[in-house]
């Protein structure tokens, strides 16, 4: 009995271990059919709810990646292309998330105005969440806006900041001025345009300026590494399963420290201006001012957390500093291009500031071609040019036909816009005069041009921003004249992230009319002074030079108003009591019979003159005296007839038989200095 039980055993333990075989691979058949199910389900059947409805044209989408292969470096580039095969208005699934590409000023309007409040929503984004205190700023938040066009943006607090603006630009004149002065032949102008946006945002935001003693440095990185956090792709808005990349590639850090430091940087500038305003209340306000008085008054019908204060703060750095930098960056590149285009905007502007050392902002009204130039910067290099999504809150019908679900995204193209063939002549052309007698405008009403979108998530800054691009714009124009190194061109290469830069830095030679100097100045002033006048004022750099080619304007000079125009500039002596002093010594004792014996260190410097002026110019007189001599044989037949009858009999002349002949010599030599003078040109003076 107990053989046979160990046998019947022995025999189930094997029929056990044949059937352990088979369960094992059907632990791991089972999931790779589920998986397989999914993608045949997601391929096959989830558009079965929507195959009696008209969707909008839509590319081949992959599996799980949807068409985001097909955004590549630059997608505002991509969606166009696309644009051109499958329409102005294509679904595109980005992932998992279905998004409308809007090409057209059609299907612009149709969204932005005709079904605006649809789609007013913002989608969700979890890195915005985690910056923005979660989502409570102006482009995510449905109520913040108001108080942003209310109490921040509206025309009257604008006005406001002109000052503002006005000195900034000032000082930006200055430093590219003073970077002519030195030693390096180009100006980073890329470097004075951020230091121009940055400093104007933070004083308009928190009332002063961060400089490096401050922890500037550290503020501008840490709004730099906000801005391009805010332009990085993130997988997992798209595919949500793949948001642990995150943790992987060191995004969820960045975020997480740019989060703490920012806060960190916002609760002490809160703190230090609530001291500030307790001992000085009569100072003009600023954002935070104004944002921490709704905060305690309570005026907007809904708490003002100061986690919103601090997001609208944020706003205004992220939204304001970069849009404008790229605005001016492409305007400055796109007239550096097209030379007249720039000589016609110079013309405008200092012809309507005639008599002013100044370009102000009451100026700017009148000027047409200014605008027409921003315009035109505008339509070809939108600074956003893609706008930021919006989603559809319900269920719309697009352009009347297209069917388009709820909670889909909606992506103006504005590059697309702004490269129409359809709307604009020669649309790759910088062509400002386009814009001359034409009611097209950017503020969201002509949606051909939308650089700030339109309707309710149009951006409040816009009219705050274009203050700041024309008034800069106008004074750099004003200033200076810009010019590409010689057979050189621009890169126009674009930089994408939040918003659309050029990618390599503005780097400049400003050099007036220095092109038209020549090798022999004297000769080119002359020439110049032909076409235009025996008193002309050009520019050496940044140097405004009088150049005076006249008897009347060389007496006006250095006689009438020889007091004003007695001083030189930095790089000689400048006119005050050591000049007096070290000519009084040159006049009354160096050069008359008696030798000054003191002055030791101002005597140095005078004997260096002496060397200096004294042999070139005596070598130089010589030299072209005999030159003109031998070049007229007459008149040396005639010099030498004179020399020879005065001194008969003589083996040597000597100085003391100058005065028998002089009258005749001075005649000379003064003839052979009118055509051939040792110093052509005077050293400048300033007055």
């Amino acid at each position: 009995m107990s053989d046979m039980f160990d046998a019947c055993k022995m025999n189930s333990c094997h029929v056990k271990q044949k059937m352990d075989l088979p369960c094992s691979w059907y632990s791991l058949l089972i999931p790779l059919f589920v998986f397989i199910f999914l993608i045949i389900h997601h391929c096959f059947f989830t558009t079965s709810n929507t195959q009696n409805v008209l969707l909008p044209p839509s590319p081949t989408k992959l599996p799980i990646i949807g068409n985001l292969h097909q955004l590549g470096l630059h997608p505002h580039r991509s969606l166009y292309k696309l644009s051109k095969k499958y329409g102005p208005v294509m679904l595109l699934h980005l992932g998992s998330k279905p998004v409308i590409i809007a090409s057209s000023v059609e299907a612009a309007r149709d969204i932005m105005k005709t079904h605006d409040l649809v789609w007013a929503t913002r989608p969700k984004s979890s890195i915005v969440d985690r910056l923005f205190y979660g989502s409570k700023d102006v482009g995510f938040s449905p109520f913040v806006k108001s108080i942003v066009v209310l109490h921040l943006l509206n025309n009257k607090t604008v006005q406001s900041f002109r000052c503002v603006r006005e000195e900034e630009t000032a000082n930006m004149i200055g430093k590219i001025r003073d970077g002519c002065d030195s030693s390096s032949s180009l100006i980073n102008l890329g470097d004075h345009l951020g230091s121009l946006t940055n400093n104007i945002i933070i004083r308009v935001a928190l009332g002063r300026i961060h400089n490096e003693r401050e922890s500037g440095r550290a503020v501008k990185a840490l709004l730099e590494e906000l801005l391009a956090l805010l332009g990085t792709f993130n997988i997992g808005e798209y595919i949500p399963w793949l948001k642990w990349l995150n943790k992987i590639n060191g995004m969820d850090c960045r975020v997480k420290k740019v989060a703490k430091d920012l806060d960190e940087f916002l609760d002490s500038v809160i703190e230090e201006h609530i001291i500030k305003r307790e001992y000085s209340a009569g100072e003009a306000k600023d954002f935070l001012d104004v944002l921490q008085e709704i905060q305690n008054g309570k005026e907007t019908g809904f708490p003002l957390q100061r986690d919103s204060l601090k997001a609208i703060l944020l706003d205004s750095f992220a939204g304001g500093t970069d849009t404008i930098y790229t605005a001016l960056d492409w305007t400055m590149a796109e007239l550096l291009r097209h030379p007249r285009a720039m000589k016609t905007l110079q013309n405008e502007v200092r012809g309507l500031t005639q008599g002013k050392s100044e370009v102000t902002e009451d100026d700017l009204k009148n000027m047409e071609y200014l605008r027409a130039v921003i315009k035109e910067s505008f339509r070809l290099h939108p600074p956003n040019s893609l706008l930021v999504p919006r989603e559809s809150r319900e269920d719309v019908k697009l352009l009347g036909c297209y069917h388009i679900p709820v909670r889909t995204q909606a992506i103006i193209n504005v590059w697309a816009i702004g490269r129409d063939p359809l709307l604009w002549e020669n649309p790759d052309e910088f062509r400002p005069q386009r814009f001359l007698n034409s009611n097209i405008d950017f503020k969201g009403l002509n949606f051909e041009l939308i650089p700030f979108g339109a309707g309710r998530r149009g951006c409040p800054g816009s009219t705050f921003a274009i203050a700041v691009i024309e008034l800069a714009l106008a004074r750099l124009v004003h200033k200076f004249n810009f010019a590409l190194p010689k057979e050189e061109d621009l890169d126009m290469t674009e930089c994408t992230g939040i918003t659309t830069r050029r990618k390599s830095p503005l780097l400049l030679p400003i050099v007036g009319n220095l092109h038209q100097l020549g090798l022999h100045p004297h000769r080119s002033f002359h020439k110049l002074s032909k076409k235009y006048a025996p008193v002309m004022l050009l520019y050496f750099g940044s140097k405004p030079v009088l150049v005076a080619s006249s008897a009347e304007a060389a007496r006006d000079i250095m006689k009438t108003h020889n007091l004003v125009c007695s001083s030189r500039p930095k790089s000689r002596i400048p006119d005050g009591e050591y000049w007096r002093q070290i000519r009084s010594v040159t006049v009354l004792h160096l050069l008359s019979n008696k030798r000054v014996q003191s002055y030791r260190d101002s005597l140095k410097a005078l004997l260096v003159n002496s060397f200096a002026a004294g042999t070139d110019t005596t070598h130089t007189a010589l030299e072209w005296t005999m030159t003109e001599l031998l070049r007229h044989p007459r008149a040396t037949e005639t010099l030498q007839n004179e020399v020879s009858g005065f001194v008969q009999g003589k083996a040597e002349i000597k100085e003391d038989d100058y005065g028998k002949y002089a009258v005749y010599e001075s005649s000379n030599q003064g003839e052979s200095w009118a055509s051939s003078t040792d110093s052509t040109i005077n050293s400048p003076r300033k007055m």
